[in-house]
C-alpha cells in the first residue's frame, strides 16, 4: 500500500506525529512492534507516575498525624500497586489506539525497516514481510532503551533497568540505584517510600547533575531526611550475583566500599534504537549513536526524517512530540519556527518534585551574563505551609541588563505544574519586572514565581 507519510514507532513522538500529519490532510500509517504509545505510555512516563502517586498516598497515610488525622496500621500492597500502574498504562495505550482510529491512521503491527525509495518493510510476529511506500516521507521515531554499561550487564532479575523496576513481582528489601538522573531519583523515592533500603550511587559530584547546584543540594538534604543513602563522586565497579543476592563493589574518593542488596537498578541513561532498522542500507548518517538531522528533522537522505530519542537533543516525551509536529508541518509546506532547545522544561516527579528550564546559574555565568538572581523558599509560602510542604524553593535567574529570564529552577510540591509559566515567559521574552507586575492568585504555590522575581529586583514582600 502507498501512503503520504509512514511513521516508524508509536511513542509520544510517533503517534503525535501521525495525528498531526493526518490533520494536515496527509494519508498516514504508523508501524509499531509492541504496544501503542511506546515506552513512555507503557513503561515510562505514565506508569511511573502511577507508582509515584501510590508512594505519595502511602506517605500521606504515614504522616496523617501531621494533619490531625489518625490512621492505624497502613500497609502497602506491592503487588496491587504494580497492578494499578499496569492498568493505567493499558488504559492510556487504548486511548492512543482510539485517537489513531479517530484520525483515520492505519496501524501496521510489526517490526519496521526502512528501504531505499521511501519504503518501509514490516515483519509481523509470524515472520511475514510486507513493503509499504511513503510518497512524501518516512519518519523514524524508534525511541530508546535503557543504556547498559559493560561492567553492569542487566539480567532482568538482579541487575535491572527501568522496565523491570516497574514490574517486579516482589518488593526488594535492599536496592542500589546507579545514576541519579530523573529515572534513578524517581525509583529511589518510590521504593524507599514503600520501605526498601535504598542507596543511590552517582558518578558526578552532585545528584541530579543537570540541575542547578542549589536544587541538587536541597534534594540531597531531603533524600537524607527520607532515609535514602546518597554516594556522590562514586562509581559501581562490578556486581557479583550469587544465590539471588548482589554484592556491589563501589569506588569512592575514600576507597572501595561493598554493599549487599537484592536488586541493582541501572539508571545511567538511555541509548537510541537505531540498530537493524535499515539506516546503513539507505545511507542515513548517524553520529555517536544518534541519527543526524537538520532543524526540521530531515536526514541526509531526502524523504527520510527522524525525531525523538533517536536524534540529538533532550530525550523527553514532550520534546519528541514537538519535533514530530514541526517535522510534518514542514513536510506539508508550512513554515514552522525551529525548536528552541534552550527553552525545554525538565521535570523529576519524586517528592519533592523538581522542575527547571533554561540556564543554570553556572551556565549563565559561563555565557558571560551579568545576573540578577531571586530565590523564594516555600517555607515563606502560605499555601505550602497549609499543605504541609514547606521544603524547597523557586530560583529565578535574570539578565541584569535587559531583564530577560535566563533560567528558572524549582524544587517542591507540584512545581512540575508551575514550570510551564516560566517556559511561556521565556518564549514571549517577558522581563523580570513584567513578571513581578503579573498578578498571581493567593494563596498558591505559583505566587512563589512572582516573589522570586521580586527578590531578584529587591522588591520581595513576604521574605
Amino acid at each position: 500500500m502507498s501512503y503520504d507519510i509512514i511513521v516508524v514507532g508509536s511513542g509520544p513522538g510517533g503517534y503525535v506525529t501521525a495525528i498531526r500529519a493526518s490533520q494536515l490532510g496527509l494519508k498516514t500509517a504508523i508501524v509499531e512492534k509492541e504496544s501503542l504509545g511506546g515506552v513512555c505510555l507503557n513503561w515510562g512516563c505514565i506508569p511511573t507516575k502511577a507508582l509515584l502517586k501510590s508512594a505519595n498516598v502511602f506517605d500521606y497515610l504515614n504522616h496523617s498525624e501531621d494533619y490531625g488525622i489518625t490512621v492505624s496500621d497502613a500497609k502497602a500492597d506491592f503487588g496491587k500497586i504494580i497492578k494499578r500502574s499496569r492498568g493505567v498504562a493499558e488504559g492510556m495505550s487504548k486511548g492512543v489506539q482510539f485517537l489513531l482510529k479517530k484520525n483515520k491512521i492505519d496501524v501496521i503491527n510489526g517490526t519496521g525497516k526502512v528501504l531505499a525509495g521511501k519504503k518501509v518493510e514490516v515483519t509481523d510476529a509470524e515472520g511475514k514481510k510486507e513493503t509499504y511506500a511513503a510518497g512524501k516521507g518516512v519518519i523514524i521515531a524508534t525511541g530508546a532503551r535503557s543504556r547498559q554499561l559493560p561492567n553492569l550487564p542487566q539480567d532482568g532479575k538482579n541487575i535491572i533497568g527501568y522496565r523491570e523496576a516497574m514490574s517486579l513481582e516482589t518488593q526488594p528489601k535492599k536496592m542500589v540505584v546507579v545514576g541519579s538522573g530523573a529515572i534513578g531519583i524517581e525509583f529511589a523515592y518510590f521504593y524507599n517510600s514503600l520501605g526498601t533500603d535504598v542507596t543511590v550511587v552517582e558518578f558526578q559530584d552532585n545528584i541530579v547533575p543537570v540541575e542547578d547546584k542549589d536544587v541538587s543540594k536541597e534534594l540531597a538534604k531531603t533524600l537524607k531526611k527520607q532515609g535514602i543513602k546518597v554516594m556522590t563522586s562514586s562509581s559501581v565497579e562490578k556486581v557479583d550475583v550469587k544465590d539471588g543476592s548482589c554484592k556491589v563493589n563501589i569506588k569512592t574518593k575514600k576507597g572501595e566500599e561493598n554493599i549487599e542488596c537484592d536488586v541493582v537498578l541501572s539508571a545511567v541513561g538511555i541509548e537510541a534504537n537505531i540498530e537493524n532498522i535499515g539506516l546503513e542500507d539507505v545511507g542515513i548518517a548517524t553520529d555517536k549513536g544518534k541519527i543526524m538531522v537538520n532543524d526540521y528533522y530531515q536526514t541526509n537522505i531526502p524523504g527520510y526524517f527522524a525525531i525523538g530519542d533517536c536524534v540529538p537533543g533532550q530525550a523527553l516525551a514532550h520534546v519528541a512530540s514537538a519535533e514530530g509536529i514541526l517535522c510534518v508541518e514542514k513536510i506539508a509546506g508550512h513554515n514552522p519556527e525551529p525548536l528552541d532547545y534552550n527553552n525545554i522544561p525538565g521535570c523529576t516527579y519524586a517528592s519533592p518534585e523538581i522542575a527547571s528550564v533554561g540556564y543554570t546559574e553556572e551556565q549563565a555565568k559561563e555565557a558571560g551574563y551579568e545576573l540578577k538572581i531571586g530565590k523564594f523558599p516555600f517555607s515563606a509560602s502560605g499555601k505550602a505551609s497549609a499543605a504541609g510542604a514547606k521544603e524547597g524553593f523557586v530560583k529565578l535567574i535574570f539578565d541584569a541588563k535587559y531583564g530577560e529570564l535566563l533560567g528558572g529552577h524549582m524544587i517542591g510540591m507540584n512545581v512540575t505544574e508551575m514550570v510551564a509559566e516560566l517556559v511561556a515567559v521565556r518564549k514571549l521574552e517577558t522581563t523580570g519586572e513584567e513578571l513581578i507586575k503579573t498578578v498571581h492568585p493567593h494563596p498558591t504555590m505559583s505566587e512563589a514565581l512572582m516573589e522570586a522575581a521580586a527578590a531578584a529586583y529587591g522588591e520581595v514582600i513576604h521574605l
